[in-house]
């Protein structure tokens, strides 16, 4: 009979139905057409349960104690602090960020060692090649090589782990919690997959500090070319080594003195003599140059890459009435757009000499000739301002917060206001979330957790310290969605039914049982100020403490004889094991691009081995992080 009523719960988890709702009201509204919702500021949640409702979505979850604090300054004041995150202060979790030695090193020192070690390697080879060495010098040389190879990859290690770590110690410790909810949201958004090769992982740490964490709550254009300029996307989606095909014009190079003319050179003499010779090697420097330079864009031309993806997934979405001749428009205007060499900072540049100078037309827009990279401003400009770039980001920001079917009315204010304020995503944001249908009972506690959600709220709910090692962030690969890890550039899904299968709530529960055991670093649920007065009462008084403590006091009665019993059948009736938690394929049909999409590959994550053997207070902790309440927010 248990076995049973669990496997109801698990169906429910799956189909995304919200706690207490019967299988028939779900039906019949999905069954039904969506009316248009008249707005209004009238809040369908009581008091208590609109807190719990800003908490869970607006942060990673409540800690110990926050919902005493948002009650006592007001709700409507903790969000609008939430909105302005550099009127809190978070000094306590930056000093903790400080002591990430790799994060602490601008984009130019990390990327003069990878320049450094790439020039030592190119020189081992050609050590190697010279025939004349006699063995003893090459199997030395031999050695070499794989050192410096095993630093290369330390130093990539170190950077990649400390980076992950960091993410996940701010979502923990962070008091800007909605800062960095935002952050894991444009992130996502803006998806890159940290192992495209080459030096990628060495441009993230910027991309993340100065790229998108300045910007999650500013204008979206500020943000756009913030991201469309970073190495790191200019890498990852190729528009670095995009340049005008052979038979475009391009602009020349800029002489030392700047502009795009080699200035003449007066007769006169002797020094007319000299200044015609230096004219010809001049002349014959530039020719050389341009034709290697037309070799080059031979073998390259022009990349579609990021103009694909600037228009279907950073701005327009799908259904935003480009055509493929606006892809290539797109990329032409961005060609010259690419990052210097690594030994020289690996920083963004422009280079005219490869930009396409032709005349284009953008969605209607025609763009001039010759005015190098105010093209792809111009383009910026169009995009951010575009109607349906203001849909398409006020759905993903409506569907991130509110529901995985936000309503057309919530998506069409949530737009107008994106149009009226020039793209403020805070004003866009607040619109959402002081929306009435932020705090309905629909929206309440309806969307499934991400495996980063999962596990950073468990650690917040444990009230866990932040942690500096690469645990927490190897869990969450285990479960399915690994700090930058996600190979295509749609991002993670965002939506319930992706994320939940038997595997991976089986793979949830025995995380849940891991963390109450205190198999994550900072976790002891002995520390617990709700639970410390608890260790030793009868086990009905100690649910009744989790519950209140962990699952915000609700609770189905399936869960709560879970809870009691100790018994869940999902452990104990030969479901018990680690399953594949790789998402489905959500390509919906993106072709090769998507190849991968969704494998945690070399950034796979360990797991908690074996599920360790609880009782008391540690097992009821750890299947309360499991249940299906815990796993939705």
């Amino acid at each position: 009979m248990r076995i049973a009523k669990w496997a109801g719960i698990t169906a429910a988890l799956i189909s995304i139905t919200p706690i207490g709702m019967s299988a028939q009201s779900s039906g019949a509204r999905k069954s039904q057409s969506k009316p248009a919702v008249v707005r209004s500021d009238v809040r369908e949640l009581p008091a208590d349960q609109q807190i719990i409702q800003a908490l869970s979505r607006l942060t990673f979850g409540a800690k110990p104690g926050d919902a005493l604090k948002v009650r006592a300054i007001g709700l409507d004041n903790w969000i609008d602090q939430q909105l302005h995150p550099d009127k809190i202060d978070d000094s306590s979790l930056e000093q903790f960020v400080s002591n990430y030695s790799a994060l602490n090193q601008d984009q130019n020192g990390l990327l003069q060692q990878y320049a450094q070690q790439q020039r030592e390697r190119q020189q081992v080879r050609k050590e190697r090649a010279d025939s004349t060495r006699v063995m003893s010098a090459a199997d030395s040389m031999a050695m070499r090589q794989q050192m410096q190879q095993l630093q290369q990859a330390n130093l990539t290690r170190q950077v990649v782990t400390q980076l992950q770590s960091s993410r996940v110690a701010r979502a923990v410790a962070s008091e800007r919690q909605l800062q960095e909810v935002m952050t894991d949201f444009w992130e996502n958004h803006f998806n890159i997959y940290a192992q495209k090769g080459g030096p990628e992982v060495y441009y993230l740490t910027d991309f993340d500090e100065n790229v998108i964490r300045p910007h999650v709550l500013g204008k979206f254009r500020d943000l756009l070319e913030a991201v469309s300029k970073s190495p790191a996307m200019l890498f990852y989606l190729d528009n670095a080594g995009s340049m005008a095909d052979s038979t475009r014009p391009t602009l020349a190079p800029p002489n030392r003195g700047g502009g795009f003319r080699i200035a003449p050179i007066r007769p006169g003499g002797f020094g007319a003599a000299m200044g015609a010779m230096r004219a010809d090697q001049e002349m014959q420097r530039q020719q050389q140059q341009r034709q290697q330079q037309q070799k080059q864009r031979q073998r390259q031309g022009l990349n579609e890459n990021y103009g694909r993806e600037l228009l279907e997934l950073h701005t327009l979405g799908v259904d935003g009435g480009y055509t493929q001749q606006d892809v290539i428009n797109v990329a032409r205007a961005f060609t010259g757009w690419t990052i210097q060499p690594p030994a020289q900072g690996g920083g963004f540049i422009f280079r005219p000499q490869v930009h396409d100078a032709g005349d284009k037309i953008v969605l209607g827009h025609k763009l001039a000739a010759g005015r190098g990279m105010y093209d792809a401003e111009d383009v910026l400009d169009i995009l951010a301002r575009n109607p349906a770039t203001a849909h398409f980001i006020s759905f993903k920001l409506a569907r991130h917060f509110v529901s995985d079917s936000p309503s057309k009315a919530l998506v069409d204010h949530a737009a107008q206001v994106y149009l009226k304020t020039d793209g403020d995503i805070r004003e866009v944001l607040r619109a959402i979330i002081t929306s009435p249908e932020f705090f309905s009972q629909q929206a309440f506690h309806s969307k499934v957790k991400t495996p980063f959600e999962v596990v950073v709220s468990a650690l917040r709910s444990l009230n866990a310290a932040p942690d500096s090692t690469p645990r927490s962030a190897q869990m969450i690969a285990f479960l399915g969605q690994p700090i930058f890890g996600h190979q295509a550039p749609n991002g993670w899904p965002e939506t319930g039914d992706a994320w939940m299968n038997t595997g991976a709530i089986l793979n949830r529960i025995n995380f849940g049982m891991a963390a109450a055991a205190g198999r994550l670093p900072g976790v002891d649920i002995r520390l617990l100020p709700a639970l410390d007065t608890v260790q030793s009462a009868p086990r009905d008084k100690q649910v009744d403490a989790v519950v209140a403590t962990i699952l915000n006091g609700m609770v189905s009665p399936d869960t709560r004889a879970v809870l009691l019993s100790g018994e869940h059948p999902m452990l104990t009736n030969g479901a018990s094991g680690i399953q594949d938690m790789s998402p489905p394929d959500t390509s919906m049909g993106r072709g090769k691009r998507e190849e991968g999409s969704g494998k945690r590959g070399a950034l796979q994550g360990r797991g908690p081995g074996n599920v360790p053997q609880l009782a008391g207070l540690q097992q009821i902790v750890g299947l309360a992080l499991g249940s299906p309440e815990f796993q939705r927010h």
